[in-house]
């Protein structure tokens, strides 16, 4: 069996390309993976040009969306204008695959926010269905989808593995298992990572990510809240748990170490990223022959048919904006009487952990 490929998350900032230089000479880092998403409207710089045009010539070259959002329940002109900047990013560029996140973001600064999840519903499964074959439709190779490190409840943790599932059925997509978003769903809801990991098809998993997060206090005086903000090491539960996680992931194909790149900036960060590449790179060595045994894919043609959508789960999805970004008590979010949320059976302090997050990309 194939082993499977080990790279980065690109970064454009600076201080990252710096920490990753001597990977990078040595040839250690296998792929790239890039968030064309993020520099639609800028301009990238002649030196990440060139880093990425290398890897997409030699066809290591992944890509990761971020702004899409899978699950508004309006198709608007903002997500066409993303589906054509895809297909010119595509000509430009070869990319082995394509890959987005679970869940929707509708706030005014959509390019600043967080994906919230939403509940596996047949109208939400349908709208999801409907926007990741738009995706397909518009590049010739193979979409996945990442799984998403919030949740309100346990009930979006159990389900997520299941509705992920259901929604690439019908594109032969593939799945992003992300284990540090696993690691914040069993820090946050005390259930292991085993177990959640289990509820995962773990046969449709085609790159695994890794990366470290932090710790917010909590609102309640309870335990801390832990967050995907990719700011720090990766944990050690994750690794102690990574060879066991490869071995149950037959066609894994990638392993990508995420960091953002401004939090590289002293030595002693450079060399915890350091060392965490290698100890990575040394767990897949030693995992090896028991994973990558690579999917064969062949695109769906399907016909073209007008975006589904819902306007009730629209408003929906608004108002739980609105009252996320208001900082509405949060026993009154719990008390709204909402057709597709359910808030009641919501974690206090998740909701609170989501209005922060809101107030934080949408200041104004």
């Amino acid at each position: 069996m194939k082993k499977p490929l080990l790279g980065l998350s690109m970064m454009p900032e600076a201080d990252f390309v710096s920490a990753i230089l001597p990977v990078l000479q040595n040839n250690s880092v296998d792929v790239l993976e890039w968030s064309f998403d993020t520099f639609y409207d800028a301009q990238e710089p002649e030196w990440l040009s060139g880093l990425l045009d290398f890897y997409s010539e030699n066809n290591r070259l992944l890509g990761h969306g971020v702004y899409y959002s899978l699950f508004d329940a309006r198709w608007t002109e903002r997500q066409e204008d993303w589906i054509e900047k895809l297909k010119q990013e595509c000509r430009h560029r070869n990319y082995n695959h394509m890959t987005e996140h679970f869940g929707f973001m509708n706030t005014e600064n959509f390019h600043q926010g967080v994906p919230l999840p939403v509940p596996l519903h047949p109208k939400t499964l349908q709208i999801g269905k409907d926007r990741l074959k738009r995706l397909q439709d518009a590049v010739e190779i193979p979409v996945g989808l990442e799984n998403l490190a919030f949740s309100f409840s346990v009930n979006d943790v159990k389900e997520q593995g299941e509705f992920l599932d259901k929604l690439i059925e019908d594109i032969d997509g593939f799945l992003i298992l992300d284990l540090h978003n696993i690691y914040c769903q069993s820090c946050n809801f005390e259930i292991s990572m085993r177990e959640i990991i289990s509820l995962y098809p773990l046969e449709k998993v085609k790159e695994i990510h890794l990366s470290g997060g932090s710790w917010q206090e909590s609102a309640y005086g309870k335990k801390p809240v832990r967050r995907d903000t990719h700011d720090d090491g990766i944990p050690e539960e994750i690794l102690n748990i990574l060879p066991e996680v490869l071995s149950q992931c037959c066609h894994l194909e990638y392993t990508i170490i995420e960091r953002l790149g401004h939090t590289l900036n002293t030595d002693s960060k450079k060399e915890v990223f350091f060392n965490d590449f290698i100890r990575v790179k040394e767990i897949i060595q030693a995992s090896y022959p028991h994973t990558g045994n690579p999917s064969v894919w062949r695109k769906k043609n399907r016909e073209c048919t007008e975006p589904v959508e819902d306007l009730l789960l629209y408003e929906e999805q608004t108002k739980l904006t609105k009252m996320l970004f208001d900082e509405t008590h949060v026993q009154s979010v719990k008390n709204h009487d909402f057709y597709y949320f359910k808030p009641e059976s919501w974690n206090e302090e998740m909701i609170t952990t989501a209005q922060q997050i809101i107030r934080k990309w949408n200041p104004y």
